[in-house]
């Protein structure tokens, strides 16, 4: 198996420490959609609670990944959308327990005045290259 190329800081661009700036990888491209912090009944978890939250989050994210024969191993791209910036502790907290440091994905983070209901407080999308 192929792994992703990572390029974490390219030639003139500042390096970034909470991401990969750079990921090249050929293979199956997987996109998950936007997950929200609910339950497998549809039900919010962690309400006010950005730290549950985004373990929920993650936690969808593994299954929607799993279900396409992916991990966050196959993980090139992270985009987060959050009511606050603030809150991006907690994801990074998160993260940290499905991604490894030195297999940080490229990402994307923006804050959103609103998400798809006021009890959400982040959204957070994949992109997963397969190269098995």
């Amino acid at each position: 198996m192929s792994e992703p190329t990572r390029i974490p800081a390219p030639a003139g661009v500042f390096p970034a420490a909470q991401y990969t700036h750079v990921v090249a990888a050929t293979g199956r491209l997987v996109a998950v959609s936007g997950q929200l912090p609910l339950d497998e009944d549809g039900e919010l978890v962690g309400a006010g609670d950005p730290a549950a939250q985004a373990r929920q989050v993650f936690a969808n994210l593994r299954r929607c990944l799993a279900a396409a024969g992916a991990g966050f191993e196959d993980v090139v791209k992270l985009t987060y959308f959050v009511t606050d910036m603030a809150h991006m502790p907690a994801v990074r907290t998160a993260r940290a327990a499905h991604i490894p440091e030195d297999r940080l994905p490229a990402s994307t983070a923006v804050q959103v005045a609103a998400l798809v209901s006021p009890e959400f407080l982040l959204e957070v999308e994949a992109l997963a290259v397969v190269t098995a």
